[in-house]
């Protein structure tokens, strides 16, 4: 009977018994940066202590009342694989393949968490990302009313091709191109979301310093906010890989079709009486002759609302996690078929309305210059997994501090080297606002991690909309101004991105140039490489009678204009009227001296001062595009 009751007491009191846990960003491949002292922290009973060993040095720690306990481990130089035991009193921990060097938060919205399998040269770039000294963390999306302290993530990953395909495009090649110059191991943490505006991604006491914002700061603690904040909202990259579509193999052609219906794309989901959340599958055939199958072909689906993947006869060709992105999926010979072909795309939305978003001449098959098969018309199509309302209880952007509770709070206990960012798109209509956000955030983050001034890199807005025919106001221009101010903080430094844009698209594929931009400024500015790391940037005008004189410093081995009729273009000249038009301009020197016949007393100048200055070419030689700018102070549009 003793035995009885002693076994019964154990079985009663074990599941009692707390266990050490580790927050997310603690776990196997892990980067520890280094030359700092690096910060450990978990959760454990009250008053238990907990040791650590790691790399020679063995640290202990004990949990407070509220269960947590917190660690340092002294400064280290870079170097690994090491192993890490973590043991309390009822459990041990082991933690393998961790490197110590240098970790990059990546920030942003959507062109941050635009994913490298969505990039130009997807396919090249994904078969050669095997570096096993990068190492990847990507925080998932987590909204919060208060400053938590644990990330929504699954760990860090090596850098190979399976895990490369979903990180953040300009993440990786930033890192990659650090790596390949540095040969020192390089953590990336992914911390951005897609259409996000700055105010979300600062601090509660950094927006309680901001004027116009009290309202919203006293919502965002109401009952009724922290309900819906704690209402459980499904994982839709979870159901991406369980719906019953995806379980059952829909995507193979030899699919049974018996319960399938009509349509015709594009089309959106109210047009099927479809609503809600979840997984529509959408299927289409078309003839491929034997001269077609010769070569590679371009799926083009236009913009799809909110992710797909797609398939061609029973073969992924490609997935895009985003929702306004401009469907390219480039097919090789070896994925066609002579005769029939089946293509099959599995549609997921996370909330309002969804589906294929453009007209119909955004949905073809590219064979050639000359040749396309439209693929707009009758699909057929089968819903997955729906549920009714919206996966979304708090939209991100409704309140300030959301995500940076929820994503980047957690991170602030792990130190890292510095920041790369690339957002302002949510914020182009109030780009004077921006000056004082942006530059208030930098600031935010610092404090947060509390490192002093670290690098704080970003991008500025690329090129985007239709070009104008005239000079005019433009909020982006508004916005990269704001963006190019924030230059005078300490430790920044500004990608100029204006060239590498698309008109059609508000996310430019290529990403390669971007994360080079960034890569080449943290060589010069963090790890003091001797290269040009910036475009020419105006410094001063001169008036000489009916022109003016423009210097520019980061000139490089000198001015150049791109392209090849090998003369300036996207200059503007005003006079007292303040009505610009476009300018001739040449370089001389490191000078650029521009004039119009329209205007004799000439005043002021602009340079790229569009949502899509396409003609902008001043460079220097090193090949990087001048920033654009204005000489003038004369009221913008989003002034107030």
């Amino acid at each position: 009977m003793k035995t009885i009751c002693t076994l019964l007491c154990l079985c009663i009191l074990s599941p009692l018994m707390a266990i050490v846990k580790l927050p997310s960003v603690v776990s196997d491949n892990m980067m520890i940066q280094r030359d700092t002292p690096a910060k450990l922290w978990g959760w454990a009973d009250n008053g238990e202590t907990i040791n650590i060993a790691f790399n020679g040095q063995t640290v202990k720690a004990k949990a407070g009342k509220d269960g947590i306990w917190r660690a340092q481990l002294k400064a280290m130089p870079y170097g690994g694989p090491y192993e890490m035991t973590i043991t309390g009193k009822s459990n041990k921990i082991t933690l393998k393949n961790i490197l110590i060097g240098d970790i990059w938060v990546c920030g942003g919205q959507s062109n941050m968490e635009w994913v490298v399998g969505s990039s130009n040269k997807a396919g090249e770039e994904v078969a050669q990302a095997n570096y096993p000294k990068i190492r990847l963390l990507t925080v998932n999306k987590n909204m919060a009313n208060a400053p938590l302290l644990n990330a929504d993530a699954s760990g860090w990953v090596e850098c190979n091709p399976q895990n490369v395909i979903y990180f953040s495009a300009i993440g990786y090649f930033f890192g990659r191109d650090l790596y390949k110059q540095l040969d020192i191991p390089i953590g990336l943490i992914n911390a951005s979301l897609g259409g996000t505006n700055i105010e979300t991604w600062m601090s509660i006491p950094a927006m309680l310093a901001q004027p116009d914002y009290k309202q919203k700061m006293d919502a965002l603690q109401s009952a009724d906010v922290t309900a819906k904040l704690k209402t459980e909202k499904p994982d839709m990259l979870r159901l991406m890989e369980t719906d019953p579509g995806t379980v059952q193999k829909w995507y193979l052609p030899e699919t049974s079709t018996s319960q399938w219906k009509l349509t015709h794309l594009p089309g959106q989901w109210r047009t099927e009486n479809l609503s809600g959340y979840g997984i529509v599958w959408y299927r289409k055939e078309f003839t491929l002759n034997a001269e077609q199958i010769k070569n590679p072909v371009t799926i083009n689906l236009g913009s799809i609302d909110d992710w797909d993947e797609a398939y061609l006869n029973g073969k992924k060709i490609g997935t895009t996690l985003s929702y306004s992105a401009q469907r390219q999926y480039v097919v090789n010979p070896d994925g066609l078929k002579e005769g029939k072909n089946v293509l099959v795309v599995k549609l997921i939305n996370a909330g309002g309305n969804a589906g294929f978003m453009d007209g119909m001449d955004k949905m073809f098959c590219q064979i050639s210059r000359m040749v396309r098969i439209p693929l707009a018309g009758e699909w057929l199509y089968r819903a997955s997994m729906m549920v009714e309302g919206s996966a979304e209880m708090v939209d991100p952007n409704e309140y300030p501090s959301l995500l940076y509770n929820g994503m980047i709070a957690p991170l602030t206990y792990f130190p890292i080297k510095g920041v790369i960012w690339y957002q302002g798109e949510s914020n182009a209509g109030a780009a004077y606002r921006y000056r004082t956000l942006f530059t208030d955030m930098i600031a935010d983050w610092r404090k947060g991690w509390g490192q002093g001034n670290f690098p704080f890199y970003y991008v500025q807005l690329a090129n985007y909309m239709a070009p104008v025919a005239e000079p005019r106001e433009s909020n982006w221009a508004e916005l990269r101004e704001a963006q190019h101010l924030a230059l005078q903080t300490p430790n920044t430094g500004e990608a100029v991105a204006i060239d590498v844009g698309e008109s059609g698209s508000i996310h430019p594929t290529n990403k390669q140039d971007v994360g080079y931009r960034l890569a080449i400024i943290a060589l010069a500015k963090t790890y003091g490489k001797s290269i040009e790391y910036s475009g020419p940037e105006y410094q001063s005008m001169q008036v000489s009678d009916n022109q003016i004189i423009l210097t520019f410093n980061h000139t490089g081995k000198g001015l150049i204009a791109k392209g090849k009729y090998g003369y300036l273009q996207g200059f503007a000249i005003a006079g007292a009227d303040q009505k610009f038009v476009w300018a001739k301009a040449r370089i001389e020197g490191n000078t650029v001296i521009v004039s119009s016949d329209q205007v004799s007393n000439p005043m002021a100048v602009r340079y790229a001062w569009a949502n899509n200055p396409d003609d902008a070419n001043l460079y220097n030689s090193e090949g990087l595009p001048a920033s654009p700018f204005r000489t003038d102070n004369w009221k913008l549009s989003t002034q107030k």
